[in-house]
């Protein structure tokens, strides 16, 4: 199983609205990673916390890479939620999944699957970073890669 954590796109300050949506170029930079990394995954499932910002991340992913699969809003995954609640859940799931999400929550994730602690910093999220984890053995979590969209060469 392969389970890929995302942090939302960049997303206005709540100043200018406080729904919190994608910004122009967090937008766009979303579009450039679902278009990047169409061609090298599919997932069964696409879950998000349900804020606008996950959503509309969601949303641009599942038509690339879920076949348009609908996403699901799921709890469990707020800012400051628990990971090993969360966690358990995975046992359940045996299809490729993309979760997103916020920070802490998903640094935390990626760190608790790995590690078997959510208290060390492995990955350095940035809006819109996605890490692919990969389990070959129940719940022994490998990093496989990890892309932000400021990799990506600009095809605009």
């Amino acid at each position: 199983m392969k389970l890929y954590l995302m942090q939302h796109g960049d997303a206005l300050d709540k100043s200018i609205d406080p729904d919190r949506p994608l910004s122009k170029s967090g937008r766009a930079n979303i579009d450039r990673m679902a278009r990047f990394l169409a061609k090298q995954l599919r997932v069964s499932r696409v879950l998000h916390s349900g804020k606008t910002r996950a959503r509309q991340t969601a949303e641009v992913f599942s038509k690339q890479i879920s076949r348009n699969t609908p996403c699901e809003p799921t709890t469990g995954i707020a800012p400051n939620d628990s990971v090993e609640a969360f966690t358990a859940q995975l046992t359940d799931w045996d299809e490729d999944l993309l979760v997103v999400g916020h920070l802490p929550f998903m640094n935390k994730l990626v760190s608790y699957l790995v590690a078997g602690t959510s208290s060390v910093n492995l990955v350095s999220y940035q809006p819109g970073t996605m890490v692919c984890l990969e389990s070959k053995q129940g719940d022994q979590w490998q990093i496989q890669w990890m892309v932000r969209p400021a990799l990506l060469p600009d095809t605009d």
